[in-house]
């Protein structure tokens, strides 16, 4: 059965006091044309929203008490079961699970069960955030960073009772825990239905469409530009800025192509790792350097790029151009002044301090990669740390394969299967992990030693 014919389930999860019950009650009582299947876990002897959801036209499956983490799955298996037998009654399956509920073992239903994942798939896992409280339950909870941890969208809830500078920073501490869930910020748990439902959540095209730098690495720098220089002297400007210095690296005969700009950003990152040289107004930059311009004088400074042969000049710079009105110019022996436009800009993800044990990783590599040593590395991997990987996703390019293959995974389950073919695309391999006190540079060590 191909995905398009399976049931989509939603698993809509959240701490005690998010709005769960609020927002199931909201997608029930919506005129949507869907026929939902409402699976509930309540905690405790007797389903204590039936009473709100019974008249809905939806059936209501009401599971038995107790903890989902350790006997819930086999219930899940059960019901999801019967509800095949009446497949004619809806088109979708959403599972509520208790506010005390780490969403691994339910996600990881529709991965081990063969009968069950021949029928359904999981759209998304929709997380429900108290904003007034999240931050003080997610120092004492691990449920509570598990299930934004596991989140393919995330509400933040209750956005009323918080002022906007908290909600700011709340929902930067969010995006560092998992970089590739949608925010969506609500009052009372009122969202547009399709921000919940039909998320094709595990479908990483619409991810990047919806958020292109999500895959990307934190960088010690916000911008390059790309610009094509003759031969000659330039003058670098930067107006009074933000920052009393502004550290790059400039390299020549850089490319225009995105692999060779990223290929420019590596090399940054093992500059950017040495102490910076400090280089005061009217001195030469250095090139393949770290570098400081000291800009502590008010008024605009200028520096010199020497150019001695036609190139592709790429600037790194730690802040980004806009914030300086940073211009390269040309002075000729008349002083007449031109301004050099850059070919290519490019912004990056901004490196910052991780208070969380939960974070995300993304490795982004071209090329392609040897499937047998990719399993034995992923294999291992999964062993050693499956506990505490929550989420996987990502594309690979196996040698050899004109598609590229798509993989999700949730904790030690994961499923690999062909997508569409690379065709033009260059080929390249793209993953995120998320999880608890991961080692990113040992996670990429790892990867690499799988290309060919």
């Amino acid at each position: 059965m191909s995905i398009k014919d399976k049931v989509p389930v939603t698993i809509l999860t959240g701490f005690l006091g998010s709005g769960k019950t609020t927002l199931l009650n909201r997608i029930l009582s919506e005129e949507h044309g869907k026929r939902i299947a409402v699976i509930e876990n309540e905690y405790g002897e007797v389903g204590i929203d039936q009473g709100l959801v019974i008249n809905a036209d939806e059936e209501v499956f009401e599971m038995s008490n107790g903890c989902i983490c350790c006997t819930v799955r086999g219930d899940l298996i059960r019901v999801l079961g019967n509800l095949m037998k009446r497949r004619d009654k809806f088109d979708y399956v959403l599972v509520e699970t208790t506010g005390l509920a780490d969403p691994g073992p339910v996600a990881q239903t529709f991965f081990m069960d063969e009968e069950i994942s021949s029928e359904f798939t999981l759209d998304g896992i929709v997380t429900l955030v108290d904003a007034a409280h999240i931050d003080q339950q997610l120092g004492r909870s691990d449920e509570s960073s598990e299930q934004v941890a596991f989140a393919d969208v995330l509400v933040l809830n209750k956005t009323d009772l918080v002022s906007d500078d908290a909600l700011d920073n709340l929902e930067s501490r969010l995006r560092d825990m998992n970089r590739m869930t949608r925010i969506i910020r609500a009052e009372k748990a009122e969202v547009p239905i399709e921000t919940v439902l039909n998320l094709s959540a595990f479908d990483l095209d619409q991810i990047l469409k919806r958020r292109p730098t999500f895959l990307e690495p934190e960088y010690p720098f916000e911008w390059s530009g790309v610009y094509e220089l003759e031969p000659g002297k330039y003058e670098l400007k930067l107006e009074e800025g933000p920052d009393p210095e502004m550290s790059l690296v400039a390299f020549a005969n850089q490319g225009f192509s995105e692999e060779e700009l990223k290929e420019g950003a590596e090399a940054s990152v093992r500059l950017y790792a040495e102490k910076a040289k400090n280089l005061e107004p009217g001195n030469t930059i250095p090139y393949d350097e770290h570098i400081s311009l000291k800009l502590q004088n008010k008024g605009s400074k200028s520096f010199i790029l020497d150019v001695v042969k036609t190139s592709k000049v790429g600037l790194f710079t730690q802040h980004t151009a806009e914030e300086f009105n940073m211009k390269v110019l040309k002075i000729d022996s008349q002083n007449n002044v031109k301004e050099i436009p850059f070919k290519i800009e490019r912004n990056w993800v901004a490196e910052h301090e991780h208070d969380d044990e939960v974070g995300s990783i993304a490795i982004e590599r071209f090329g392609d990669v040897d499937p047998e040593k990719l399993n034995t590395w992923m294999g291992r991997l999964l062993s050693e740390k499956g506990v505490d990987i929550f989420r996987t996703k990502g594309f690979i390019s196996y040698s050899g394969n004109p598609r590229r293959i798509v993989f999700q995974g949730v904790h030690m389950l994961f499923t690999a299967q062909p997508d569409k073919e690379w065709g033009n695309e260059p080929r390249r391999n793209q993953l995120v992990f998320i999880g608890r006190n991961l080692n990113e540079k040992e996670m990429q060590e790892g990867f690499d030693k799988c290309l060919i």
